[in-house]
């Protein structure tokens, strides 16, 4: 790619296309830029003055601004006698999806020696040498596994982010070892033994705080295939012209994330941008927007980045939740039984592919997707 910004230099030469396939041929993603010795980040990574300077403004801005995500603890909640500790959970996930869209778990079941392993296996993936990873970089979506910086279709004036993802497809639960990198095999099983468990308890809390059934959500089959990534941003020569991450919801029902010590995860919450602090031990879960659709916006999906950083990288898991691959084409709606004459259906309904593919789209160009859906 060479040391040199094509944007900071003659842009009537400047080939978009070219320097993007440029770098695609590489196979080595961003990661492999920082190893070149870049000192001017590629024009495709940055984001134009106004999204670069946007909603700059942090809870670190204001003295008097100390918003803290809210904290779920999961702590006794199948062994108390009385539901007591079972309903305080249910009340702290209902207050945390109808306000922010997004919390803290705390005590959920998940070791932290599984935690630091598959943290530690992103991280071994990535660092790994060029050649032992590009055979699996790919844009193509449909793969089971595959490592990627752009993902799918790129067109000029779309904005990469500074990251690279190492992302895993598994349908209907189903993890076959056999298809995992050997590097990360182990971790990445054991990890997913875990996620699938605490969706089980999730999706049961989830169903009680909206006032159903507890098996309501498995029941529709909503969150019965999971989407892993093992997302990587290195140090950035020119953090404020991108973002790791741009600003974003995830076209998902659920998404659980764990990520390590270093910071740069934010949320947007009453307009302004809130900092995701690291606890150890503790898991993260943000509402999609599909989760959002069907509780005809009980509960609200959560707008959220990653921040650039210049001096070292930072390693994250998301665990996405989609329908079983039977219920690809199911149409979800408003669920009817949070139906009334004063609270009308504000969604049409739509199918997990459907929106995923309107999902795609809109993204490229920072267009809220889940708008478009209302009736």
């Amino acid at each position: 790619m060479g040391q040199n910004n094509p944007s900071n230099g003659h842009e009537d030469d400047y080939d978009w296309a070219k320097e993007v396939e440029a770098f695609e041929e590489t196979k080595a993603g961003v990661k492999g830029l920082v190893d070149s010795g870049v000192v001017k980040i590629p024009k495709f990574f940055i984001q134009t003055p106004a999204s670069a300077t946007a909603n700059k403004t942090t809870n670190r801005d204001h003295d008097d601004l100390l918003l803290q995500i809210p904290a779920v603890d999961l702590q006794g909640i199948g062994s108390d006698d009385d539901g007591a500790r079972r309903k305080m959970a249910v009340d702290e996930i209902r207050r945390a999806a109808e306000t922010w869209g997004f919390f803290r778990i705390v005590n959920h079941g998940v070791p932290v020696n599984v935690m630091d392993g598959i943290l530690g296996a992103a991280r071994r993936f990535h660092e790994q040498p060029k050649e032992d990873k590009m055979h699996l970089y790919s844009g193509d979506g449909r793969k089971k596994v595959r490592f990627f910086t752009i993902n799918g279709t790129f067109q000029e004036n779309n904005v990469a982010n500074w990251r690279d993802a190492l992302a895993f497809n598994f349908p209907d639960d189903v993890v076959d070892s056999q298809d995992l990198p050997l590097v990360c095999r182990k971790e990445v099983g054991d990890y997913m033994e875990h996620m699938i468990k605490l969706r089980d308890v999730l999706s049961e809390l989830l169903s009680e705080a909206l006032g159903l059934s507890k098996d309501y959500l498995a029941r529709i089959e909503c969150m019965k295939s999971e989407h892993l990534s093992c997302l990587y941003y290195p140090s950035c020569p020119e953090p404020d012209l991108t973002f790791g991450l741009f600003k974003h919801s995830d076209a998902t029902f659920l998404t659980i994330v764990a990520q390590d010590d270093k910071g740069g995860l934010q949320v947007l919450h009453q307009d302004h941008w809130v900092d995701v602090l690291p606890v150890p031990g503790a898991l993260l879960a943000n509402i999609g927007d599909l989760m959002q659709l069907i509780s005809n916006d009980i509960f609200k999906s959560a707008e959220h980045r990653v921040l650039a950083r210049s001096v070292g990288s930072r390693v994250s898991t998301a665990c996405f939740f989609f329908p079983s691959s039977t219920h690809l084409l199911k149409q979800y709606g408003p669920i009817k039984e949070l139906l009334s004459e004063s609270n009308p259906p504000l969604y049409r309904e739509v199918s997990n592919m459907e929106y995923t593919t309107a999902y795609q789209k809109n993204m490229r160009h920072r267009i809220a997707t889940l708008p478009l859906f209302k009736l």
